[in-house]
C-alpha cells in the first residue's frame, strides 16, 4: 500500500513537472529569451550556452554546478557581473569549514533560477550577464602570498569593468577585495557590513590572517571612510568601532525594516559602497553552518527585505562570506546566502534598467 501511494505521488509530480514545463514553452516569455541555439538547450547551460546572457532549462538536482546556472568561464566578453569563489578558512577563530562555502552556495543556488523572481515575476538574466568565473587560486601551504593572491584574482575582473559578487571563504577575504576595488575606485570607500561581529578589533601583527581585524587595517590604511560606512546586525561587544556607525540586532528587531533602510542610506548617501554580507549576521535559527554563530541575530526574511530596498547605493562590489557547510543543515545557510546574493543581482539589474548602461557604477581612478 506504501508503494503505491508513493508511486502514485510520484506520478502526480511529473505530470505537474511536464505541465509546467509545458507552459512555460508556450509562454511568450518563457525561460527561453533567446532564439538560436540557447532557446533548445535542456540541461548543463552552464558550459553549453554561447552567450553569457539568457536562461535555459535546467533539472535543479542534476547537471554542473555553477553559481545559478551560469556559463562558467572565464570569459569576460560583454559580461556585467561576475561570480567567483574564494574559498579561504585559514583566518578563522573558532569553527572551520568555509572552504567549502562557494561550493555549497553554488549547490544551493541551482533551485534558484528555475523560476522568475518573486513577486516581481522578473528573469534576472534577460537583462544582466552573469557569469561563474570560478574559484580564486591560491598555495594554502604559503598563506603569506594569499592576500595578494586574491587581490589579484580580484583586479583582473574589476580592471575590465566588470562587476565582481565573491563568494567566501572566511571573512578575511574582505580585506584584499578591498584593496583590489579602492585601486580601481579611490579609497574612502563606504562599507555596508551586515554582520553579527565588528571586526575591527585591534590586531599588533599587521601580516596574521585573521577574520576579526580585516576592517581594522581597512580604516587605518584609508580603504574605508568609517564616516559614511555602517555595520547591520551586530551583537558582540567591542571598545572600539573605529567611528564606523552600528545598528546592532536589539535595534533593528525594535525598528521596521523601512526604518533600517533609511538609517542605511542616511548614513551613505551617494559614496561609492562596498557590500560584505557576513551570514553569521543572521540567527543560527536561519543559519547555522557558520564559523562563529551568535544568538538573536537577523533573520533570512528580514535581511532579505532590507537588501532589496537598497537599490539607490552606489554598489562598486560585494561580498558573502563565513558560510561552512560541514555545520549547516539541510543547506538552509547555503540557500541564504545565494537567496541574498541573488536578491542582490536583482538590484544591479534593475540599476542598469535604470541607468540604459553597465557598468553604472563609481568612476575609476584609473
Amino acid at each position: 500500500m506504501l508503494g503505491t501511494t508513493f508511486q502514485r505521488k510520484l506520478a502526480h509530480c511529473i505530470v505537474f513537472r511536464a505541465a509546467l514545463s509545458c507552459r512555460r514553452s508556450k509562454s511568450n516569455r518563457s525561460l527561453h529569451f533567446f532564439p538560436g541555439e540557447n532557446s533548445d538547450l535542456r540541461g548543463d547551460g552552464a558550459f553549453r550556452r554561447n552567450q553569457p546572457l539568457g536562461s535555459t532549462m535546467e533539472l535543479a538536482y542534476a547537471g554542473v554546478l555553477s553559481f545559478l546556472r551560469r556559463n562558467y568561464t572565464r570569459n569576460l566578453q560583454n559580461v556585467d557581473v561576475a561570480v567567483t569563489g574564494i574559498p579561504l578558512d585559514l583566518a578563522t577563530t573558532y569553527r572551520p569549514g568555509t572552504r567549502f562555502g562557494p561550493k555549497g552556495i553554488r549547490e544551493a543556488s541551482t533551485q534558484l533560477p528555475d523560476l522568475k523572481s518573486y513577486p516581481g515575476g522578473i528573469d534576472l538574466f534577460e537583462d544582466l550577464a552573469v557569469i561563474d568565473y570560478g574559484d580564486c587560486w591560491f598555495d594554502a601551504s604559503q598563506p603569506m602570498t594569499i592576500p595578494k593572491a586574491i587581490e589579484n584574482h580580484a583586479k583582473e575582473i574589476i580592471d575590465r569593468n566588470v562587476f565582481l559578487l565573491s563568494l567566501g571563504g572566511d571573512h578575511y577575504v574582505s580585506y584584499p577585495l578591498l584593496k583590489a576595488h579602492a585601486a580601481k575606485y579611490g579609497k574612502q570607500l563606504s562599507l555596508l557590513q551586515f554582520d553579527a561581529h565588528c571586526d575591527t578589533w585591534p590586531n599588533p601583527h599587521e601580516d596574521s590572517l585573521n577574520h576579526g581585524s580585516m576592517f581594522y587595517y581597512a580604516v587605518r590604511e584609508g580603504l574605508v571612510d568609517p564616516n559614511s560606512s555602517i555595520q547591520v546586525g551586530i551583537r558582540t561587544f567591542n571598545d572600539d568601532f573605529m567611528g564606523v556607525k552600528v545598528l546592532d540586532a536589539s535595534w533593528v528587531h525594535g525598528h521596521s525594516v523601512d526604518e533600517t533602510v533609511q538609517e542605511i542610506l542616511g548614513r551613505i548617501g551617494n559614496n561609492p559602497t562596498y557590500l560584505t554580507f557576513d551570514i553569521d549576521c543572521l540567527d543560527p535559527a536561519f543559519a547555522p553552518g557558520t564559523g562563529t554563530p551568535v544568538c538573536g541575530g537577523l533573520s533570512t526574511a528580514q535581511a532579505i527585505e532590507i537588501v532589496r530596498r537598497l537599490g539607490s547605493l552606489n554598489f562598486i562590489g560585494m561580498d558573502i562570506v563565513e558560510v561552512s557547510p560541514p555545520f549547516d543543515h539541510a543547506s538552509i545557510t547555503s540557500l541564504a546566502a545565494a537567496t541574498l546574493a541573488y536578491q542582490f543581482l536583482l538590484l544591479l539589474r534593475n540599476k542598469k534598467i535604470l541607468s540604459k548602461t553597465f557598468p553604472f557604477v563609481a568612476k575609476s581612478v584609473q
